[in-house]
């Protein structure tokens, strides 16, 4: 049997705006069949437990889906088995999520019932004080991101006065017309998801772009501040959905309104932004770089603005990542204290009960 394969994603993001989830975004309440939430602690092995379930459900031959933790990567907010039309989500904090349509789709997972609740209580003042420490750093590391922001909002008015702005359209009409011109109305517009494909991590910006670039035809779009690349994208998924087309919206890591990626499996067809923190070394039939719109003499009187921009916005963000990996290591000192105090062969049976409840949907 063909393992199957895994897609890589972020359902929540450390951005300018602070922590933004989408984590609603993950599995259709009114498609699923089952969503687990697990509850418990830091340390208490939710995400453990959703790569062991995973590698179980690939060593099957079944496709999955790896929703990625922002603030520490290696780890896992949500799995999504998609031909089963199941999903397990870290509901806690910062991304509390509770059940929509208990027992009929959403059903809880409690690793609190195998900690010992003794020996914790003991630990009581460490941990709160510790979890404090740990929210001080993540509200330093969400100033950064802000501050960063207003640099980034200065370049981006600083292109806009050299931009072509009616060319946006044309690049836009442009698309459009290749992919949808002469297709059928549609009886019902198509369903919309809207998730990260990259995130702002203790190691740095992580991006899943190239993972998620495996259609046939890919566009890749060069972008830079204010270059329009989202208002672009916005245009095609739009239409996209209102032809009936199922559609992936992937938004920036930083800017969580701004569309970064689309993904359009219906036509087979994706388009992807390459900018400086991320790009797509998947083989694109289009390329088009944004910078064909700039009028070449004006942007080079503002060269030493931008370079000195670009260089400000490349600080905050390496304090931003510095403050979040802070925030990292005082979340591992956290799950020490919960380690030592759980039950994991009491998890580890409540993990086979659940596989076997997921393999009952096949």
């Amino acid at each position: 049997m063909q393992k199957g394969k895994i897609r890589n994603m972020f359902p929540g993001g450390n951005t300018f705006k602070g922590f933004y989830n989408r984590f609603d975004q993950i599995i259709c309440q009114d498609d699923a069949r089952r969503i687990f939430i697990l509850k418990g602690g830091p340390g208490t092995g939710k995400s453990t437990f959703m790569k062991n379930i995973s590698e179980v459900m690939t060593g099957q031959g079944y496709d999955v889906e790896h929703m990625h933790c922002s603030s520490d990567s290696r780890s896992l907010d949500g799995l999504v088995i998609p031909k089963l039309k199941v999903a397990l989500l870290d509901g806690t904090a910062p991304h509390v999520t509770d059940p929509e349509t208990p027992g009929a789709v959403d059903e809880i997972i409690n690793l609190g019932e195998y900690w010992n609740e003794e020996a914790l209580t003991g630990k009581k003042k460490q941990i709160i004080e510790t979890r404090s420490a740990m929210s001080v750093f993540f509200q330093r590391a969400y100033r950064y991101l802000k501050a960063a922001s207003y640099i980034y909002d200065d370049s981006a008015s600083l292109y806009e006065h050299a931009m072509d702005r009616a060319g946006l359209s044309s690049i836009a009409r442009g698309c459009i017309g290749t992919l949808f011109d002469g297709l059928p109305p549609a009886d019902k517009p198509g369903k919309l998801r809207c998730l990260f494909a990259s995130a702002i991590t203790p190691d740095g910006v992580v991006s899943y772009v190239d993972d998620l670039m495996t259609l046939d035809s890919i566009y890749v779009f060069k972008g830079f501040p204010g270059s329009g690349t989202d208002v672009v994208l916005e245009k095609i998924k739009t239409v996209a959905v209102e032809t009936g087309f199922d559609v992936e919206a992937f938004y920036c890591g930083f800017d969580p309104d701004k569309l970064e990626h689309l993904i359009i499996p219906g036509l087979n067809t994706a388009f992807s932004t390459a900018v400086k923190h991320h790009s797509t070394d998947a083989c694109a039939v289009k390329k088009v770089d944004f910078r064909q719109l700039l009028d070449d003499r004006r942007i080079s009187k503002l060269s030493t603005e931008l370079d000195y921009n670009e260089h400000e916005f490349d600080k905050l963000l390496g304090k931003a990542v510095e403050m979040i990996s802070e925030a990292r290591q005082l979340h591992d000192e956290l799950e020490a204290f919960y380690i030592p105090h759980m039950d994991y062969d009491g998890i580890k049976n409540k993990q086979d009960e659940i596989i076997r409840k997921i393999l009952s949907y096949a």
